[in-house]
């Protein structure tokens, strides 16, 4: 089942066309992917300790995966990477992120 993610997000990851939609494919490789990777290693080899370590690495990793995506792109909108799909997107992130810049220049 992992590996089967693992491939679905490579194949996601060659054919998205900008930066947010590739983000999305490899936090899912990393977080379905590699969770069923280390949850199959657990069921293999039991409660030895490299079946305690797959376990634990796999749930860091449920739990790390999607903050880290985040603030990846978090930082590439505050850098202007703009989404390829052009002026049929809605983006009230913009508007929050134009009133606090304000708020910070005020200070």
């Amino acid at each position: 089942m992992g590996l089967f993610f693992v491939f679905l997000g490579m194949v996601g990851l060659m054919r998205m066309p900008d930066v947010y939609n590739r983000l999305h494919t490899t936090t899912k490789i990393g977080t379905l992917g590699a969770f069923g990777v280390m949850i199959s290693l657990f069921v293999r080899v039991g409660f030895e300790p490299i079946g305690i370590k797959a376990l634990t690495l796999g749930l860091f990793l449920m739990l790390t995966a999607p903050i880290a995506a985040h603030m990846i792109g978090r930082a590439a909108f505050h850098h202007g990477i703009c989404v390829s799909y052009g002026n049929e997107v809605i983006d009230d992130y913009k508007d929050a992120c134009e009133n606090e810049e304000i708020a910070e220049s005020e200070k």
